[in-house]
């Protein structure tokens, strides 16, 4: 029975760029600079308009399961993908990349979740999500011969927004912890945790070891605009409490222990999967026994790297460049 070192569980979206200037976001009705949800039609409409795209596998926990996999961690991907082009693209994708993609694509009404990224020439990314298949994802979709043998399981807080992706939550969490495993949460989204507070807090409090979120997640966890309030309320019902605060640096709360580890503040290229890779830099120093201030510190190396180019998967030798900071 093969062990992983991190399995995550999250929407499989395939990220497809393409350049286009303002005009032509006018003339597809697409608004500049922001995340657009959009249903299936408009999403094949938006697809064919794209000229030279570029495809890669992506999603918020997939893209950190990718980089803890580059920094040389056994990991794992639990998603849905349809039985289509995207589909068997995507799965293909994530095990070339050394990740195993454990569930084959599968038959159904809706189409493999894409994003469709309109890049302008000032840097600015429009995304419109069709989100598909993979939010159909269930219990029935979750191997218990794999979350059982994770020494970290790591979830997408979007997944949260469907009954269904609740109940494989708990389950998956619970395989991992009842193996010996660690389980925690990206909260992914604050208006996530808007339209499902009680569920999130129950979840966090019962069944998970840590979570991972940006200021304005952790704040919205207790509906607080304090931040030190919102970590102490969070560390109360959890363990570990990680949260990144973009150019202010990182808190870690281990139990009641606070630990501040400063950021060296740089501009970014591309920002996208800045909070993704910092994950995947924490995870790996859990997953291989170094204390949480040096997690945060391998964290923030990720995520640097990743600000510094286009895409939110590493593209340097993250192995040499940890050691290159002294922190291998």
């Amino acid at each position: 029975m093969k062990t992983y070192d991190v399995v995550g569980i999250g929407n499989a979206v395939v990220d497809v760029i393409s350049q286009a200037d303002d005009s032509f976001l006018d003339l597809m009705g697409i608004e500049k600079g922001i995340m657009q949800l959009i249903e299936q039609e408009r999403g094949e409409v938006l697809y064919a308009s794209m000229k030279e795209r570029v495809q890669t596998p992506g999603g918020s926990v997939a893209n950190t399961i990718a980089g803890a996999g580059a920094l040389g961690l056994d990991t794992a991907f639990i998603g849905r993908v349809r039985d289509d082009a995207l589909g068997h693209f995507y799965a293909d994708a994530m095990n070339e990349g050394g990740i195993d993609f454990v569930n084959p694509p599968v038959a159904g009404d809706l189409a493999t979740s894409r994003s469709m990224i309109f890049v302008s020439p000032d840097g600015e990314r429009s995304m419109n999500t069709y989100l598909g298949i993979s939010t159909t994802l269930s219990s029935a979709d979750v191997p218990q011969d794999v979350t059982g043998n994770a020494k970290l399981m790591f979830l997408e807080g979007y997944l949260f927004d469907h009954d269904a992706g609740k109940s494989a939550f708990r389950e998956a969490a619970r395989a991992t912890r009842a193996a010996g495993g660690k389980a925690g949460i990206a909260i992914s989204d604050p208006f996530c945790v808007d339209r499902h507070r009680a569920d999130f807090l129950s979840l966090i409090q019962h069944d998970l070891d840590f979570v991972i979120g940006n200021e304005a997640e952790i704040q919205s966890l207790f509906e607080t605009d304090h931040l030190d309030d919102a970590l102490m309320l969070t560390s109360g019902i959890c363990p570990l409490v990680v949260c990144t605060r973009s150019g202010d640096g990182v808190t870690v709360m281990d139990g009641t222990l606070r630990i501040d580890v400063p950021v060296e503040k740089v501009v970014p290229v591309d920002a996208t999967g800045a909070g993704d890779q910092f994950a995947a830099g924490f995870l790996f120093g859990m997953a291989t026994g170094r204390d949480y201030e040096t997690c945060a510190r391998i964290g923030n190396v990720c995520a640097r790297e990743v600000i510094g180019h286009i895409g939110p998967r590493p593209e340097t030798n993250m192995v040499e460049l940890l050691k290159e900071n002294g922190l291998l």
